[in-house]
């Protein structure tokens, strides 16, 4: 039997088995596993690091494979000017830059490759998480069946009511949140978030946006302004020392002059002297 045709028959029997179940009264959940992962900010950040490593694997790519590229180039230009075992030993050279090149791909971009293995890294600590935080959910909510409906199980129908991925990404938010408390109040407050519903939550969630934006919106108010005093500072601060500069060039002018007078006058032959002589 193909494979096609027994994951086809698997499905069917799968889906059988949920309608008939859920019409005994069965619960069934489902999570998105990506939505949740896109959610983790540590995932996010880690992503994006990752991504970054990638555009520099690839331009080191790039750049083997333009020295290859040019080593060719040359041998095209030079070879009516080389022996034959020049030209062997020119053709040899390309084929171990090009083998590094190969294999630096491989060890980069294929199969159990470093973005395969730090993909994998990447993943399995939240996964592990989510995993555990879907038992819990299941035995607390008696649900009998929840699907990842991201993995290759493919669900041909879910309803939005049963997604509990936003449960799960709250457990983990809640999970992290637990690691930063350092006081009893915050102790209390998360614990106090944990005793709410969801859409309590949610609102609470929203309210505390609402002010974390009036935050922004007066800080911004007090940066815009103390940009404005520091500008005016600048400007008068920019008036006094020229003002200033003003004042000790006239004092130097005038010490100046009082200076070349005095040596006028130093120089100047005495009258009665000259009639003496």
């Amino acid at each position: 039997m193909k494979t096609k045709q027994l994951i086809l028959i698997t499905l069917i029997a799968l889906c059988f088995t949920l309608v008939t179940n859920a019409q005994r009264g069965t619960r069934i959940g489902y999570i998105d596993m990506e939505y949740i992962l896109e959610n983790v900010p540590e995932y996010k950040e880690a992503t994006i690091q990752l991504d970054g490593k990638v555009q520099r694997w690839k331009l080191d790519i790039e750049k083997m494979n333009n020295e290859v590229q040019q080593m060719k180039l040359n041998l095209s230009n030079e070879r009516v000017l080389l022996t034959k075992e020049l030209i062997e030993e020119r053709e040899e050279e390309i084929k171990i830059k090009e083998d590094e090149m190969l294999k630096y791909q491989q060890d980069r971009f294929g199969p159990n490759g470093d973005l395969d293995i730090q993909r994998r890294q990447l993943v399995q600590p939240i996964q592990d998480q989510v995993f555990n935080i879907v038992q819990e959910i299941a035995v607390n909510k008696k649900y009998d069946f929840i699907f990842d409906k991201s993995a290759d199980i493919v669900m041909l129908f879910a309803a939005e009511r049963n997604d509990v991925s936003d449960i799960v990404l709250r457990s983990i938010n809640r999970a992290a949140k637990r690691k930063e408390v350092r006081t009893k109040r915050d102790k209390k407050e998360v614990e106090k978030r944990d005793d709410l519903s969801m859409e309590e939550d949610k609102e609470v969630t929203e309210r505390e946006k609402a002010i974390e934006e009036k935050k922004d919106d007066r800080q911004k108010l007090m940066d815009d302004r103390k940009k404005v005093r520091d500008s005016i500072r600048a400007v008068k601060k920019a008036e006094f020392d020229a003002r200033r500069q003003r004042l000790l060039d006239e004092r130097k002018r005038r010490k100046d002059s009082i200076l070349n007078a005095r040596k006028e006058k130093n120089n100047t032959p005495d009258e009665g002297n000259e009639g003496g002589l």
